[in-house]
């Protein structure tokens, strides 16, 4: 890239360094972890509104840069990783942090959204942030968003503000960041990172991005930087095209796992290690050769790759990862929402697969990866989605379908879906007002050699989470 890279070695005492004092809140201000919450409640949340136009009115980067301004810049305190794509990115986020990780490097890691407790979406070294700094961060915000009323800092501004200072803070040595929607726009993007990264693109948030691949894939490119390396997951042509100009006109080095990043998997099992998918990967910085990839599903063959991706472009700007430490660190991913195990008797899955492509996706993992003679699948999704397309996909897999609503106000109408289901499908079908509603419905329609399934909304599977692990049903 024209110039001389140091090697970074940053030794494992460094992680004793002093942490740096976030400033006490302002009298009056925010005081209790409730009081956080309720602040946070009051912010515009795009996540839960049904109608969202994507303009630089409601997505504004001045506005996320002024926020940061205010509170000292914390996005230019430390080095960062940024992912986009339609899905796989948590994942392969994920995936990156373990081996970072692993290799002695203090990781952080920001994802969205959550399913349970907010604070998943702000990780040091896998662990959530603490209630206490939460409040801290949350009670030093506030007079900033109160500074900027007329502008009206947003609920993920606030958020990823949050999780800027809580890096900049411990001294990460890196922060692994996903994209919250799309790229150009999301408040994500003011890093200048060391290496970006793009998952499979696929349709979803039609309404914001486009109404084509080639719209959405140029969203996702707003990440690129000026000679920053990019890793990209296999993509359909215009797509390729797409990120390939936009590549070249912003002027960074891009790279295709399969085209020019080495990269093969298959599907293997056996009585010792189960059903499971190995990857290999092969660049002149490394080879990864047979590596078990710690998720189920060909799709996160491919997360896997680009996260073997990120690794490989890391240490060609001169990060000291050694292949094999990585490699351990892999192995021990677990990803909430991805093909969770919640029960054992029923055997019940949970899996946050939110659009057609990721329920097929979802459809041919569990074929390839579990047992059983019949599955029952509980279906909720938001009523913005490719409904007909997640139909489709529900129509080749499920043996019976029960549709209730995801407890969002996005939520899809059961009944809107079951017609629609009806129309294309003489498969048993019904629908149950509650989540647990649903689950006490399937219940007797399962033995021990069936499965229930959960899926079509991150907010469904959240709810899941809640209560089918918290008491008996």
């Amino acid at each position: 890239m024209g110039k001389t890279l140091t090697k970074r070695v940053l030794p494992r005492k460094s992680f004793r360094q002093p942490l740096k004092r976030l400033r006490p809140p302002e009298s009056g201000s925010i005081r209790t972890y409730r009081g956080a919450l309720n602040f946070l409640s009051t912010r515009t949340n795009y996540e839960t509104m049904l109608r969202v136009g994507y303009n630089h009115t409601n997505f504004n980067l001045s506005r996320m840069l002024r926020i940061l301004a205010a509170v000292g810049n914390p996005h230019k305190k430390f080095k960062s990783v940024h992912i986009a794509g339609t899905k796989g990115k948590g994942s392969t986020a994920h995936m990156v942090a373990a081996m970072l990780r692993h290799c002695g490097y203090r990781t952080g890691l920001y994802t969205s959204p959550h399913f349970v407790d907010i604070r998943e979406r702000i990780r040091i070294d896998d662990k959530l942030i603490s209630e206490a700094e939460f409040t801290r961060l949350m009670a030093r915000l506030a007079p900033v968003a109160r500074r900027l009323q007329r502008e009206n800092p947003t609920f993920f501004e606030l958020m990823t503000a949050a999780a800027f200072l809580h890096f900049a803070a411990h001294q990460v040595d890196m922060a692994v960041l996903e994209t919250g929607l799309g790229g150009r726009l999301d408040s994500t993007n003011v890093v200048r990172p060391e290496v970006c990264a793009i998952t499979n693109i696929s349709f979803d948030h039609m309404a914001q991005l486009g109404n084509t691949l080639e719209a959405i894939a140029e969203e996702k490119a707003g990440i690129f930087k000026p000679g920053v390396p990019v890793i990209c997951a296999p993509q359909r042509p215009g797509v390729k095209r797409v990120l390939r100009e936009h590549a070249a006109k912003i002027g960074c080095p891009i790279r295709f796992l399969g085209e020019n990043i080495e990269f093969s998997f298959r599907f293997e099992s056996s009585r010792a290690t189960g059903p499971h998918t190995r990857v290999c990967m092969t660049t002149p910085t490394s080879r990864f050769d047979h590596v078990r990839v710690p998720l189920l599903g060909e799709h996160q063959a491919f997360n896997c790759g680009v996260a073997l991706g990120i690794i490989d472009a890391l240490r060609a700007r001169g990060w000291e990862i050694n292949a094999q430490q990585a490699i351990d660190g892999l192995a021990n991913v677990r990803v909430q929402g991805r093909m969770e195990t919640l029960r054992d008797n029923p055997r019940t899955i949970v899996d946050a697969a939110h659009n057609a492509a990721s329920v097929a996706a979802l459809m041919r993992a569990i074929g390839q990866n579990i047992t059983y003679d019949s599955m029952v699948v509980i279906f909720g999704c938001s009523v913005d989605k490719d409904i007909d397309g997640m139909l489709k996909q529900l129509e080749l897999g499920a043996d019976k379908v029960i549709f209730t609503t995801t407890g969002s106000p996005r939520s899809a109408d059961p009944r809107e879906l079951l017609a629609r289901f009806q129309e294309r499908s003489c498969k048993m079908a019904q629908i149950a007002p509650t989540l647990l509603d649903a689950y006490r419905v399937a219940l007797p329609c399962v033995t021990r050699e069936d499965l229930i399934c959960i899926t079509g909304s991150v907010y469904l599977v959240g709810e899941a989470k809640k209560v089918l692990t918290a008491a008996p049903v």
